[in-house]
Order: C-alpha cells, then structure tokens, then sequence
C-alpha cells in the first residue's frame, strides 16, 4: 500500500478544516482521524473537535502501479486475477503492496473491493467502480447472488462428489484467533466439493461455497480428512501457526512443517448477474 505524509497548515476545529483543505466529505475527515492517520507534532490526533493554529501531517493514499491489471472491465466494475501473497488490503500503516494499490491505481480513487480473498489465496477478485457499486455487489455477496467456484488441491484421494454441511464458529477462546470452528452453535455452512482429477497423492477439486464463512472452504475439507496441500492453519501444530501468522516462519521451515509454499487454493470463476447482464469470468492463471 502507498502512504505518505503531506504536511498542511490549518486554523480551526480539525474536521472543518479538513474537509477544506483536502476537498472531502465529512465522514472521509472523520475516517482520517478515526484511522490515526493525523498527527500534530509528531502525536496522534485523536480529538476530532480540537481547534489547531499551525502544522498538521496527513497520512494520504497513494496507490502504486503493481502491475496486477484487470481481467475484465465493465463501467460498474471490474475483476481483478490476485497472485498468491499478495494481501488484498493493507492491515495497518506500512508500505507493502496489496491489491488495492491496483484496483485505485486502474480503476480510480473511488473504486474499491466488493469482497476478500485470503493473502495466498491466488484468483478472482470483484471490485466497484463507484461507491454505490461497492454497496451493490456487497449486497449481492450478502444476499448470495454472486456464485464462486475454487480450484484446490487436497490431501489424499477424494474421488466422490460430496456436500460438506458443518457448522462454523470463530474461535474466541484459542491463541490463534483467525481460525474458525466448526461447531454446532455456529452459522450454517455449506460446501460443494466435486472431485476433477487424481495428482500423485493428491486430488484437484472444485469447491462450490453455498455460504460465506471465514475460511469455509479451508476448514470444511480439512474436516473431512481432505486438508488443503499448504494449508498453514488447520492441521497444523500450533506453535507452527503462530509463528506463521506472526510471520516469522522461513521458507524452509515452511517446507519442512507445512510441506508446500502456499495454500494451494484459488478462486477460478465468478458468476452473476447485474443490472439485467449475467456475467461468468474465469480465472486464465495457471493454477496447477
């Protein structure tokens, strides 16, 4: 992601000022401080209705050019063919690349993404053109009028089609708070896996998401004994987990516990329709 510091000098209550030097909305202004993203002699400003005579630094957006460009591209949005580790969105301040810096930097300032993908996670990504686009297809992820399918590559043969019908829950009470549950005090999940073709001592399948749970696909197959080949979660020691989520787990080390450099996942095509057009987009990444 792109930040940088721009310096402005205001005189009033920091919202109004904002609003004016920057040319915002109200709510963008308070989102800035919100954000912590205003500082006044290098301290965070967290007072939205302090009056300030003098210098302010912003933390402004600056999208970059990673050459992730879109697929395809319509006037209300566009699909974007993520790689394998690179986040989505940036989790806070620092200056890595993500997917967003792409979808601002083709698409406009106010183009942004309709729904996430797990950081090695590779495939298909929809993103709004528009603010009100953004709102539409969020919508329709909510409402389930947009369909995803997933390649993945699994452990072991798995040679009928079957319906994974688990229970999902997020884990409150674990160290590793990202991964969910399935338990039978969680939402409803449901997962379409059909088998495609044996690799070795792996199976390539296609997973069907009926909903939308955190790490859905990745849990449910793990549950059935058929664990994604990379996943670095579930299935995997704990302390191995944490240290991967904390990002301190090398490449080797990778390898040995995990056995493979990425979660072999990806999201190959996208189906729907809006405004009276249906849409069926295919991923033309070499996935396997």
């Amino acid at each position: 992601m792109g930040f940088e510091a721009k310096k402005i000098k205001i005189n009033g209550k920091i919202i109004p000022e904002l609003i004016k030097k920057l040319n915002i909305l109200p709510k963008e202004a308070q989102k800035f401080v919100d954000r912590k993203r205003v500082y006044l002699n290098g301290n965070i400003m967290n007072d939205k209705k302090a009056f300030i005579d003098g210098e302010i630094e912003i933390i402004l957006f600056k999208p970059r050019d990673n050459g992730n460009k879109p697929i395809f591209e319509v006037k209300e949005f566009a699909v974007f063919d993520k790689p394998s580790g690179i986040a989505v969105h940036p989790q806070n301040l620092s200056n890595i690349q993500t997917l967003l810096d792409d979808i601002k930097y083709y698409l406009g300032s106010d183009a942004n993404l309709a729904h996430r993908i797990d950081k090695e996670t590779s495939g298909l990504v929809l993103a709004g053109k528009t603010k009100q686009d953004e709102i539409n297809l969020k919508k329709m992820f909510e409402t389930k009028q947009i369909q995803k399918y997933y390649l993945a590559l699994v452990k072991g043969h798995l040679k009928e089609k079957t319906t994974i019908d688990k229970p999902i829950i997020k884990n409150k009470d674990m160290n590793i708070k990202v991964k969910v549950l399935i338990n039978e005090k969680g939402k409803r999940a449901v997962t379409e896996i059909t088998p495609l073709k044996i690799i070795g001592e792996n199976s390539l399948v296609l997973a069907k998401p009926l909903t939308g749970r955190q790490h859905q696909i990745r849990v449910h197959l793990y549950s059935i004994g058929h664990p994604i080949v990379g996943e670095p979660i579930y299935g995997v020691d704990e302390m191995i987990a944490d240290k991967y989520l904390k990002g301190n787990l090398s490449k080797e080390e990778r390898l040995k516990y995990i056995g493979h450099h990425r979660l072999m996942l990806h999201a190959q095509s996208i189906e729907f329709e809006y405004k009276d057009i249906k849409y069926f987009i295919d991923s033309k990444s070499n996935f396997i």
